[in-house]
């Protein structure tokens, strides 16, 4: 299988991590590899496009972040979501079954690739 579309990624990449945020609060490395778990390998985010949408989110009111110390001894910055952040991510959801089953409508006919 080929990976997803930069396209797609960009698109989805909100909702995403307010779904795993809504889950638990979680730091920038490990909602990379949960992505990349999720997806089976097909999206696999480096920090370059995580941290600034997890800035924008930030810098919208829809989660909030705070310094943990690790196991290891390290400083870490968790993310977590807040109830203007859940209110996103229902709204987020509400428009991706729209979308999901708009594409579902459609393709339900088509003939296959031979």
């Amino acid at each position: 299988m080929s990976k997803i579309s930069k396209e797609l990624v960009g698109a989805s990449a909100i909702p995403i991590i307010l779904s795993i945020l809504d889950k638990d609060e979680s730091y920038g490395y490990e909602i990379m590899q949960s992505v990349k778990e999720l997806s089976e390998n097909r999206i696999e985010w480096k920090e370059g496009s995580l941290y600034p949408v997890l800035h924008k989110l930030e810098k919208n009111g829809l989660i909030k972040s705070l310094w943990k110390m690790a196991d290891n001894g390290r400083h870490r910055k968790y993310y977590a979501i807040n109830k203007k952040g859940r209110k996103a991510l229902q709204d987020e959801i509400d428009n991706w079954r729209l979308v999901q089953n708009m594409l579902n409508g459609l393709w339900a006919n088509l003939t296959p690739i031979q």
